[in-house]
């Protein structure tokens, strides 16, 4: 790990993000541009987050299955709006071997296996999905059909960041059939509370959802639905979406079954995925200018226990610390960081980077006392506890670090949420302490644009809150019905 500071989000806050993910160790760049390699402790939140959002998943009736991550060229041609959508972002596979060059001091590619039809590596799944789903539905009894996949998947992103915005990422991918638009409806904003629910109780994040704009919503969808959360900086993060996909697809790809009644009919379909993007968001959510600060549920170290000791009191306070981590026995995620070659205060700073909710301190003194000194991550206080208390002691700053960081990540998105009634108010907002911006917008696409242009600024979502919101468009004046959350974001 490496020893050196963590510049300041005030002086830098891109350089922040970054020097965040390293000394955690998150992750780093791969060899390949625009690509990551997650490694273990990153890894780590990341099966933390996967094994209760898949818990939730499977809860909700879905099951899980895995497609190939080669897609025929044609099937993206066959939904006229999806393969525009993703067409700038495909990486293809042309052929299939390579042999030794002419001077024998590396590889070319053989011309001889070039494929008849060339291959997409997957994007999102929906085509590849879907093409299979024609094969598994005919008949009403088929309905409704609820599958998940866990996947990595690949978009040639121009510009990459960590975590937010990679070539390669990983994520999860909801795809339903169901018979009738309202079965699908239902689902789609059913799947978007999900999402809403896991990011408060489970990542400690307040966020605010919505129906997306025309030139903002899922290529082939009819409608797509998005949850926002609010970063340090002001910029908002598009966490996770839900789409309604109509019968577009079906259409498209021949999914049909028979009715009850005997007659033939296209179902309705809806999809819906979150990534590791969320680790982005919980490193700038809840992070400050000392490292990474992580919510209690998906710290794979929760607590750690750190003996400070010469070398005569070595057997006496390491036993302790022994003792202390049995009477923790129901606290996943407890260790002891016994290491010798290090300092006391190095391993403070270390697991201070690695942002560890709980540190326990123990000393001779402290043994002398039957306590140990039970150290706060997110604000730094430090209590005495009795050995006896302990684990209640530890439980209860657990809950109390995660209700704490849900009340800052609330406190952050209100303070960073502003009306304004004109267009200079807006880029007044956005020029100076940005955030979320509520305003009214005819709906317009030109008016849109002109928004985007000049600020940088895009639709975010429209909110219920924002529906039958009576007002004036600040760009073109045209009476508007609905308030529509604009934001800079990632």
């Amino acid at each position: 790990m490496s020893n050196k500071g963590i510049t300041k989000r005030d002086q830098d806050y891109s350089q922040w993000y970054l020097d965040v993910i390293e000394r955690a160790e998150l992750a780093e760049n791969s060899y390949v541009r625009g690509c990551m390699v997650i490694k273990p402790y990153g890894y780590a939140i990341w099966e933390l987050i996967q094994k209760e959002l898949d818990r939730r998943i499977k809860e909700s009736g879905h099951k899980n299955a895995y497609f190939p991550i080669f897609i025929p060229k044609s099937f993206f041609s066959k939904e006229a709006s999806h393969v525009k959508g993703f067409a700038k972002e495909c990486a293809i596979v042309t052929h299939y071997r390579l042999k030794e060059s002419e001077d024998g001091k590396g590889v070319v590619v053989d011309e001889s296996s070039k494929l008849e039809e060339e291959l997409i590596v997957r994007p999102t799944s929906e085509t590849i999905m879907y093409d299979t789903f024609s094969r598994w539905i005919s008949s009403w009894r088929d309905l409704p059909l609820k599958i998940n996949q866990w996947a990595n998947v690949v978009r040639w992103e121009r510009r990459t960041r960590p975590f937010l915005r990679t070539a390669e990422f990983l994520w999860q991918e909801g795809h339903t059939v169901y018979p009738n638009d309202e079965e699908s409806k239902k689902e789609v904003a059913d799947m978007l509370q999900m999402y809403s629910d896991f990011a408060r109780e489970y990542l400690a994040m307040e966020t605010i959802s919505g129906k997306k704009s025309e030139s903002e919503k899922f290529a082939g969808a009819v409608d797509t639905y998005g949850i926002e959360a609010m970063m340090q900086d002001g910029k908002a993060l598009q966490f996770g979406t839900s789409h309604d996909l109509g019968q577009n697809f079906a259409k498209a790809f021949g999914i049909m079954f028979t009715d009850k009644d005997g007659e033939k009919k296209y179902p309705y379909q809806n999809s819906w995925g979150v990534s590791t993007r969320m680790i982005g968001a919980i490193v700038m959510t809840h992070s400050d200018d000392n490292g990474l600060v992580l919510p209690p549920t998906i710290s794979p170290v929760k607590v750690v226990i750190i003996p400070i000791f010469n070398e005569d009191e070595k057997e006496k306070v390491l036993s302790y610390c022994k003792d202390i981590k049995e009477s923790l026995g129901d606290i996943e995620g407890v260790e002891i960081d016994d290491r010798e070659y290090v300092s006391a205060g190095f391993k403070f700073n270390e697991w201070e980077k690695k942002g560890v909710p709980v540190r326990i301190e123990v000393g001779p003194k402290d043994i002398q006392n039957s306590q140990a000194v039970l150290v706060r991550r997110d604000t730094g206080e430090k209590e005495n506890a009795g050995i006896e208390k302990i684990e209640d002691a530890v439980e209860t700053m657990l809950k109390s670090i995660q209700d704490s960081l849900l009340s800052k990540s609330k406190e952050l998105l209100v303070s960073k949420t502003h009306r304004v009634g004109s267009y200079e108010e807006l880029k007044t907002v956005l020029s100076s302490e940005k955030g979320f911006v509520l305003a009214h917008w005819c709906g317009n696409s030109e008016c849109e644009e002109k928004i985007k242009s000049e600020t940088k600024a895009t639709t975010r979502c429209l909110t219920k809150e924002g529906i039958g919101s009576s007002g004036k468009c600040i760009i073109c004046g045209k009476e508007s019905k609905e308030e529509w959350v604009f934001s800079v974001s990632y």
